[in-house]
């Protein structure tokens, strides 16, 4: 997460979608602070209009045609926030402009570092954030060109904490992350649904089911995250012997729900391996 007070270097955003814009968000937090300021590029001057405050000089590319290039130009660390099949025409724009001890970050899934490597000569990293990174309580997996250094990856790093929690991976393992940390909150969201269909099915109405369902997720979730302690012994506290949970648990176990997530993060993982080849 934020340390207390975070500096970071002149920064550009090249595309502030839902991701590029949680990351804006995060940098214009009051404990960060942007030496140099922030470029945003949009497409449109409605999106662009929409993202300006003081410190933060944004453009759209339909008003001005070389805002990207105007963007990148003295700044360190360059986010590509753009659609995975944009990445490339962008990058071949934005490349003889980049400033020598620039580092690009793609937020773009399914890119190899590799493929933008060939079109950028200096350092490419590879980010994985996750929509919770919206409220600032996201995890970014984050992967290192071969030509970052851990100068490149440690100011990377900085910005994404500014969005919640960094876990450095090698690129192998970048799309086994999305897996979880990418796809979980879908999972989470998933799990809400069913609960919440089980509680109006025992009498609550939607009301009731949304308060006692959302409430209870979010205050364990907190309680894990807070205690220290790990999900099994806290799972133990509340399963009393002979109890209500004990039997509600015994029928969970019977769908063996290990082995339902090990596919089901399979199946996600093998499916990212077939976007990434195109």
């Amino acid at each position: 997460m934020t340390s207390p007070s975070t500096t970071l270097p002149t920064t550009a955003i090249l595309g502030a979608g839902s991701m590029g814009g949680a990351i804006l968000a995060g940098m214009l937090a009051p404990s960060v602070t942007v030496s140099g300021g922030i470029r945003v590029t949009n497409r449109t001057e409605a999106k662009a209009a929409a993202v300006r405050a003081p410190g933060v000089e944004s453009l759209a590319t339909e008003t001005v045609a070389d805002a990207n290039i105007r963007a990148v130009r003295g700044a360190r660390i360059v986010i590509v926030g753009v659609k995975p099949h944009m990445v490339a025409e962008l990058l071949s724009e934005i490349a003889p402009h980049l400033e020598p001890d620039a580092v690009v970050v793609s937020v773009a899934a399914g890119v190899a570092i590799e493929t933008m490597e060939a079109i950028v000569t200096g350092s490419v990293l590879r980010a994985m954030p996750n929509t919770p990174s919206t409220i600032g309580l996201g995890v970014t997996g984050l992967s290192g060109g071969t030509r970052s250094s851990d100068d490149d990856i440690a100011v990377v790093t900085r910005l994404f904490e500014t969005v919640g929690s960094v876990v450095p991976v090698p690129e192998t393992q970048i799309d086994a992350l999305s897996t979880i940390s990418g796809s979980g909150p879908a999972y989470v969201f998933f799990l809400v649904e069913q609960l919440t269909r089980a509680a109006v099915g025992l009498g609550f109405t939607r009301e009731q089911a949304d308060t006692m369902v959302v409430g209870t997720f979010r205050g364990a979730s907190e309680l894990l995250a807070r205690s220290g302690e790990p999900a099994d012994e806290l799972r133990r506290r509340v399963t009393s012997p002979n109890g209500t949970t004990e039997r509600a648990i015994a029928v969970l176990e019977t769908a063996d729900l290990a082995d339902v997530f090990d596919r089901a993060t399979a199946a996600a993982l093998a499916r990212a391996v077939e976007l990434s080849k195109g």
